[in-house]
């Protein structure tokens, strides 16, 4: 009876290794695909087996760096990416304070909002936007890709949930010693949500980062181009169907998120847990 009851867990542990294993098999198939067809000679591609990498090269890589402008679509995708994450801390950091922790009148009606807000997808409101940024002469600019998105919702509700998991003894302990609003903030507030931004800011980070709807929506020519839309702008005009330089160019486009996440996991995975633990 013993040895039969606990075959049961074993066989049930090595069934959802498997389905585990299936499913990381099937996420990570597109990606090994994408990086064997960068790293194989563009007459190579088609031939032998479609998993296997014989003889790798980077001819497509130079390809592209030598035809396609990659290193100023990076710097133009850093500098959105890093002001509009600056931006939200400075917007949403203080609002998400202001909702968990301090009572003022209105204060369940702006939740209200935030949730609300969270609901509408921003290419509902994609036209008046462009248009107040066309009245601003900001179009086809860096200011276009940064200036909508410096509020979100969604931060404000993610950090008002990861403020509101902290003890509310902490809070009365610095207003008994004549702490201020902003000092609990900067001073107590901040150094515990490290988890939390940083969880915020891979979240910021990856979504502005992909983003082609918005630049293709706002940009008219390449000089103010993420990487996103700047390579598959040039990829239409100028590499047609030549699946290797295609693939190396969606490689350099997912590298920095890649190595983004790898440098913050530990933090992202805390912030995540912290922020499904009870809240007070």
């Amino acid at each position: 009876m013993r040895n039969a009851s606990s075959r049961r867990p074993a066989a049930g542990q090595l069934a959802l290794h498997g389905a585990l294993a299936l499913g990381a098999v099937f996420m990570l198939l597109p990606f090994w695909l994408m990086l064997r067809t960068s790293l194989t000679a563009p007459d190579d591609i088609f031939s032998g087996g479609m998993l296997a990498l014989s003889h790798p090269t980077l001819e497509n890589y130079l390809r592209v760096f030598r035809d396609v402008p990659v290193l100023r679509y990076y710097l133009n995708g850093i500098v959105v990416v890093v002001t509009i994450f600056l931006g939200q801390l400075v917007v949403c950091v203080p609002a998400a304070y202001a909702l968990s922790r301090l009572h003022f009148a209105g204060r369940s009606a702006s939740l209200w909002l935030v949730l609300g807000a969270m609901m509408v997808p921003y290419q509902v409101t994609a036209i008046p936007v462009y248009v107040i940024l066309s009245g601003l002469g900001l179009i086809n600019g860096l200011g276009a890709l940064i200036l909508p998105f410096v509020g979100s919702a969604f931060s404000v509700f993610l950090l008002r949930q990861f403020f509101l998991t902290i003890p509310a003894s902490v809070f009365e302990s610095a207003r008994l010693d004549g702490a201020s609003p902003l000092r609990v903030l900067t001073s107590i507030v901040l150094p515990m949500a490290r988890p939390a931004i940083t969880t915020f800011g891979i979240f910021s980070f990856v979504s502005h980062w992909n983003d082609y709807f918005w630049p293709s929506f706002v940009l008219r020519t390449d000089a103010a181009a993420t990487v996103p839309f700047g390579i598959v702008r040039f990829l239409d005009q100028e590499l047609g169907s030549e699946y290797g330089p295609q693939m190396a160019a969606a490689t350099l486009t997912v590298l920095p998120l890649l190595i983004g996440f790898l440098l913050a996991q530990r933090q992202f995975i805390n912030g995540m847990a912290m922020n499904s633990g009870q809240v007070d």
